[in-house]
């Protein structure tokens, strides 16, 4: 089988489940969003030096491709996704990201004012994955002008996840003081 289907040559695409919707869509905005932060760590991850870093962004990682899979399903269709063993995102996925906060923040981080991003190239790609995160969870809060309110647990996580990648790079160019 190809990649190649054709059936989004009109113009639409297909959430979980066969739904077909425009690929302007809300939450194809919403989980397309995600797919480019995640990318965007994926970068984070490969630039980064620091063993703690990368293997951090690769479980927050796998934590974003659960994210996608729950923004791609129809809110209609919530119950056959829970029921198919896909996993709702809750409150757990935020904590296992407040966990890694208190650890950077027990090691004495400076985060006065303003930062500039690109002090280092580790630093510059966290930044840029923070903006990437921060535009997500703008996208995912959109699904509420689209009437179709998106799992408040999921902005719970991109907001936390913004905070971490912040400390991250702020982090990293301690680091290489």
């Amino acid at each position: 089988m190809s990649i190649v289907t054709r059936t989004g040559d009109s113009g639409t695409t297909g959430l979980m489940y066969n739904r077909r919707v425009h690929k302007s869509h809300a939450r194809v905005e919403a989980y397309g969003t995600v797919d480019e932060l995640n990318a965007a760590l994926g970068m984070a991850r490969a630039t980064s030096t620091h063993p703690f870093v990368r293997e951090s962004i690769l479980a927050i990682q796998k934590d974003l491709v659960l994210v996608m899979g729950e923004l791609a399903a129809h809110p209609g269709d919530l119950d056959r996704y829970r029921n198919d063993g896909f996993v709702i995102i809750g409150p757990e996925f935020a904590a296992r990201l407040d966990v890694l906060v208190t650890e950077i923040e027990s090691q004495g981080v400076s985060y006065k004012g303003w930062a500039t991003p690109g002090a280092t190239l580790d630093s510059a790609a966290l930044n840029v994955s923070r903006t990437a995160c921060r535009r997500a969870e703008r996208r995912v809060h959109s699904l509420h002008d689209a009437d179709e309110p998106p799992n408040p647990e999921i902005l719970i996580f991109l907001n936390r996840l913004s905070d971490l990648l912040w400390l991250f790079a702020r982090w990293v160019e301690t680091k290489a003081e």
